[in-house]
């Protein structure tokens, strides 16, 4: 009975299950900071509210799913980058040879530094992109848009940064 006791102990503590919510991987005991510079549009076709956006997006999702306190520099993380690509293109062209749908792009650069375990820095651009009708004007759908690409390209972003996945 003693044997399967110890037996039954040693199995017990020997298994541990860690749940983590919002997906982060970091060690809060070394990891404290991030800082996130903004990212500067240097597309060739600029849309000027979307660095503001992007850029608030940014700290908003590692303010909202993190411990980690936003500083203006030289954080424990860093996350710099720019705007790289802002495009439009034609999609799905009908049988009259026009575009019945038209696909806007966001591609951004981001370089994310860990100080706390280089292992894991990264230089690597993310695109997200969003098709809309034709026969609607983008300056009708522009905002929308970009705050669903913005949503997504954030959650590339954290995820490939914090998320270790």
């Amino acid at each position: 009975m003693k044997r399967i006791i110890a037996m039954l102990l040693v199995v017990l503590s020997s298994c541990s299950i860690s749940y983590k919510f919002n997906g982060a991987s970091i060690n809060y005991d070394t990891t404290k900071t991030i800082s996130i510079a903004n990212f500067p549009i240097k597309a060739a076709l600029v849309y000027p509210p979307l660095e503001e956006l992007f850029t608030n997006s940014l700290k908003n999702a590692y303010t909202r799913q993190t411990r980690l306190q936003i500083v203006n520099s030289n954080g424990d993380l860093q996350l710099e980058g720019e705007i790289t690509n802002y495009d439009l293109t034609p999609q799905a062209v009908t049988e009259n040879a026009y575009a019945s749908q038209t696909r806007l792009t966001i591609t951004v650069r981001v370089r994310f530094t860990n100080t706390k375990d280089p292992q894991f820095d990264l230089d690597q651009s993310f695109s997200g992109y969003k098709d809309f009708s034709s026969t609607q004007m983008l300056t009708d759908v522009q905002d929308e848009l970009i705050q669903q690409i913005t949503d997504e390209l954030v959650d590339q972003i954290f995820n490939a940064t914090v998320a270790n996945w």
